[in-house]
């Protein structure tokens, strides 16, 4: 159901929002922002009672919505930059580490799409 990933989704975005542990990494919270941001569009997907493929690329999932005929806002384009928080960035060695400013800006654009799947999932029901 569209409304269980929606839930996730608002779960995960509270997570990144949480205050950074003592001798936590901005990269771990911003993991939960591209998580939150995965699962806000895979709710549109369900919503729209479309398949997708289980993939932590932000970027495939919305080109599957766009082909589908689904416009894409602008805003929720920008979740493509949120994939490398899915994996690379939470490994030592494949990345910089992440800024507060970096974090914050991840979690704007997690925000950003799981509002617009919200509204989109309200239409669809």
């Amino acid at each position: 159901m569209p409304s269980e990933w929606l839930r996730r989704a608002q779960g995960d975005l509270a997570l990144a929002k949480a205050p950074l542990p003592s001798g936590g990494f901005y990269e771990d919270l911003a993991f939960h922002a591209q998580q939150a941001a995965e699962k806000a569009v895979k709710a549109v997907y369900r919503a729209k009672s479309l398949e997708f493929r289980y993939t932590h690329d932000i970027g495939q999932l919305l080109a599957g919505l766009t082909k589908r005929g689904v416009p894409i806002p602008e805003r929720v384009q920008d979740a493509v930059a949120l994939t490398d928080f899915a994996w690379e960035a939470r490994y030592p060695g494949l990345g910089e580490l992440l800024s507060e400013a970096g974090y914050r800006r991840a979690v704007s654009i997690a925000e950003k799409v799981v509002d617009w799947a919200v509204n989109l999932v309200e239409e669809s029901s």
